[in-house]
């Protein structure tokens, strides 16, 4: 089983779309979308969800007004703001926000108490807490730290798992998908994609498949690297711009501290061709594969707007580029490149 990686060093060079048609050109590969902080390939792939599991990250505290004395220990050595004085904040004790402190202004929704406290209230009851007494968690500035459950006298303050989004295993007409979305305000985003990859490779294990086609999130940070370790091979797509060269550079140290095989497309390169000459100047220099270019074309806006990959929608111009991508890049993960399993 092989696996590759599609990333890109900064968001919009058109590294969805280049998974999105390899899905569609090979032959029926496990399908894993690891941009689990902005999961897009769904909207061309049309997956019926089959499975779907909670995703629990760290935890978040929570108040049980039966127990609580209000001695304020807890908002005392919160450091992050998350432990809200009811009476400060004009929340009466039913739990409901008087609506003649609110001028619905929608300038400073984090800072009006009123706005600030029908959040908590909506999310509390969400939750299924629906008492408020004389303090109450902000549960999106509570960072889980468990300070307050330690201070607290009587253990008012419940720490309970923190639901930070979900999984899924779906069906589309390429082959099985499974995929992600954190919630919002959630963290973790690094946890959550390395339990997508190795939800993917079970799939692909019990499915007999020799491929795993992964799009991986843009940037550097830790969503990236527990996108590509341990994959057999890594493809950077980037664009003809100032900042896409720059990003690309940072890609390539990525791959190189962590070993890993390392193929370059230039995206859109004839809006800028001097620049994309000067971007395979680059990998030249630095013993990079270039596995191809793919011209700017509108079509595969089209084809998106239809839902569909821009290889399924048309033949030839585009769409030809990306095929001869494909063979380029299957013709490496032929060769075996190491870190296959």
């Amino acid at each position: 089983m092989k696996e590759l990686v599609i990333i890109s060093g900064k968001g919009g060079t058109g590294k969805t779309s280049v998974a999105a048609s390899f899905a569609a050109l090979a032959d029926r590969p496990v399908i894993a979308d690891c941009d689990v902080d902005a999961a897009d390939l769904h909207l061309l792939l049309s997956p019926q969800v089959r499975e779907r599991h909670e995703f629990r990250c760290g935890h978040e505290a929570t108040i049980r007004q039966e127990l609580c004395i209000g001695c304020g220990l807890c908002l005392t050595h919160c450091r992050y703001g998350a432990v809200v004085r009811a009476s400060d904040a004009g929340l009466v004790p039913t739990g409901r926000v008087p609506s003649a402190n609110c001028e619905d202004c929608d300038s400073c929704e984090r800072s009006c108490p009123a706005k600030v406290l029908d959040m908590i209230r909506a999310m509390r009851e969400a939750g299924g807490d629906m008492e408020v007494g004389a303090y109450a968690i902000d549960p999106v500035a509570c960072e889980g730290c468990g300070v307050c459950v330690r201070v607290c006298p009587t253990q008012a303050i419940g720490f309970r798992e923190r639901v930070c989004g979900e999984w899924m295993i779906s069906d589309t007409r390429c082959g099985p998908l499974v995929h992600a979305r954190l919630g919002i305000a959630a963290e973790n985003s690094g946890k959550l994609v390395s339990t997508v990859r190795t939800e993917a490779r079970r799939v692909a294990e019990e499915q007999g498949c020799s491929l795993i086609i992964v799009d991986g999130p843009p940037g550097i940070g830790c969503p990236v690297i527990a996108s590509i370790t341990g994959a057999a091979f890594v493809l950077a797509v980037t664009e003809p711009t100032p900042s896409g060269e720059h990003d690309l550079k940072r890609v390539a140290q990525l791959t190189r501290h962590f070993d890993m095989p390392l193929a370059v497309c230039v995206n859109k390169w004839d809006l800028n061709a001097e620049m994309s000459n000067r971007i395979e100047a680059y990998c030249r220099d630095e013993s990079i594969a270039l596995a191809g270019r793919v011209r700017y074309d509108p079509v595969f806006t089209h084809a998106q707007v239809r839902g569909r990959t821009v290889v399924e929608a048309v033949n030839g111009g585009v769409a030809e580029d990306v095929r001869g991508l494909w063979v380029a890049v299957r013709t490496e993960l032929e060769r075996g490149a190491h870190g296959a399993t």
